[in-house]
């Protein structure tokens, strides 16, 4: 699977702490291989957000991201659980 990242996304993540940086590597890795598994909780987003996915880096922290077409994702933001609304 490809990973895109969006503009967006890498802004967001550059200010997040070193710890979850690297929560969320850990995350993408297993988004890469299966990107249903439990432990991502990866759910439909709803509202103004319809369309868009999202799943758990940890009880606070969140990716919200799109399935395109070919194999590829595109990553639009990571933060609390705020990026929703």
């Amino acid at each position: 699977m490809d990973i895109e990242y969006s503009r967006g996304f890498l802004k967001s993540a550059a200010r997040l702490p070193k710890r979850i940086i690297a929560f969320a590597d850990r995350k993408e890795a297993v988004f890469r291989n299966e990107p249903f598994h439990p432990s991502l909780e990866t759910h439909k987003l709803h509202g103004k957000d319809k369309g868009a996915w999202g799943f758990s880096v940890d009880r606070r922290y969140r990716i919200k991201f799109l399935f395109l077409e070919n194999n590829r994702v595109l990553f639009l933001d990571i933060g609390l659980h705020d990026i929703y609304r």
